[in-house]
């Protein structure tokens, strides 16, 4: 069992940045592919970015060049920096853990706020 729990999320301007962060506890976090997915309102929940094990990346197009997702192993964390926000980018960010070996272990967090207007 893995729990995750995101913060970092709030209110911004648009052009402003954001650092989400997901903090990981209940097993070895290095087994797992790390996701940010986000629900905008009224629509379905989306990916957002993915980092593997061994940290190759993965991007929505609609992030790419503004968002950048990283891994602390150490910190049992996982980062999305948010730059250049648009208010399209508004939604609820969830973090996603996916065991490498067995895709059946997948959990999520509970989700945070983020919401781009001026």
């Amino acid at each position: 069992q893995v729990q995750l729990v995101e913060s970092g999320g709030g209110s911004v301007q648009p052009g402003g940045s954001l650092r989400l962060s997901c903090a990981a506890s209940g097993s070895t976090f290095s087994w797992y592919v790390m996701g940010w997915y986000r629900q905008p309102p009224g629509k379905e929940r989306e990916l957002v970015a993915s980092i593997t094990t061994g940290g190759s990346t993965n991007y929505a197009d609609s992030v790419k060049g503004r968002f950048t997702i990283s891994r602390d192993n150490a910190k049992n964390t996982v980062y999305l920096q948010m730059n250049s926000l648009k208010p399209e980018d508004t939604a609820v960010y969830y973090c996603n853990a996916v065991h490498q070996r067995a895709t059946f272990l997948n959990y999520w967090g509970q989700g945070t706020q983020v919401t781009v207007s001026s």
